[in-house]
């Protein structure tokens, strides 16, 4: 991986000791700079396609600089496309061993982070990049766009026929769920073990990782965490639930009706890379939910 030339990027006066290139997938490259006199910042250089995504990050992790220990932004170069981070410290919570009671303080701070993320209101619902691109103004509208877009791949990709059927009538009876949202908040909407920091003892550092964030129905934030980690543990399950706090009207609905989206999500991404061993128990999430 070739280094860029750093000057632009970093704070001024900055004395750069090390320059460690790190895992950035296919969207950017990413190095840790270690710095005289200095703790070590993250640097992300963005290919030209995904520009957007530079964008997204400056915004999103400027509105959720208050929510909990996350990055900030401390230099930006916006014709080379790198931005500089500060470096949350710890490791990935899926490569540290776990024990329940870990497991439940770890479950319970990302409850509460979530939490502080859904109090940030938006003005309509969609994607982001330097605010709420293209906002649909329910999220009725909005969702059964995305499950129909959702259900095509999901075909496309091979899913059986009656699961997508299935599913397909379960989306069209669900419109008092959507429509009980009160409005867009701020989601993450990818919040799994590998975007959560800790430290040696499995205590949460940090929460990392923005770029699939979203204006959107909050019940949809944890219904994507429930669905990617916690569907076969009780105690993440309920530590989460219990650091949230009370759910909104219909919340344990919205929340399935959800899990039905980012199964067939999951499902589809899985498909497309070849990953099968998760395949089975997606589909029988995808039939028991609907």
């Amino acid at each position: 991986m070739i280094v860029p030339p750093l000057d632009g990027v970093l704070p001024g006066g900055s004395v750069v000791i090390e320059v460690v290139p790190r895992t950035g997938g296919s969207l950017h490259s990413v190095f840790e700079v270690r710095l005289a006199g200095a703790e070590p910042l993250i640097v992300k250089r963005y290919t030209d396609d995904w520009r957007t995504k530079q964008a997204k990050e400056l915004y999103v992790y400027r509105l959720i600089a208050e929510a909990g220990p996350v990055p900030r932004v401390v230099g930006v170069d916006l014709p080379r496309a790198m931005t500089a981070f500060t470096m949350v410290p710890g490791k990935p919570m899926w490569e540290r061993p776990s024990s329940p009671a870990t497991d439940r303080a770890a479950y319970l701070r990302i409850g509460r982070f979530l939490a502080a993320l859904h109090r940030i209101r938006l003005p309509g619902f969609g994607d982001l990049a330097t605010g709420v691109v293209d906002p649909e103004g329910d999220n009725t509208t909005y969702m059964r766009r995305r499950f129909a877009r959702q259900l095509a791949a999901f075909r496309e990709a091979g899913g059986p026929a009656g699961i997508h059927d299935a599913v397909a009538r379960r989306v069209a009876a669900a419109d008092r769920y959507f429509a009980a949202c009160a409005g867009p908040v701020l989601c993450h909407l990818d919040l799994h073990e590998g975007n959560v920091l800790v430290d040696d003892a499995g205590a949460v550092t940090g929460f990392i990782d923005v770029e699939n964030a979203q204006a959107a129905d909050p019940m949809a934030d944890l219904a994507k965490t429930i669905q990617f980690e916690t569907s076969g543990s009780a105690i993440k399950r309920a530590a989460l639930l219990e650091g949230y706090g009370p759910l909104p009207p219909f919340g344990a609905e919205r929340i399935n009706t959800y899990r039905m989206f980012h199964a067939l999500e999951l499902w589809t991404w899985f498909t497309s890379i070849d990953h099968t061993e998760p395949l089975p128990a997606l589909l029988d999430d995808l039939r028991a939910l609907s």
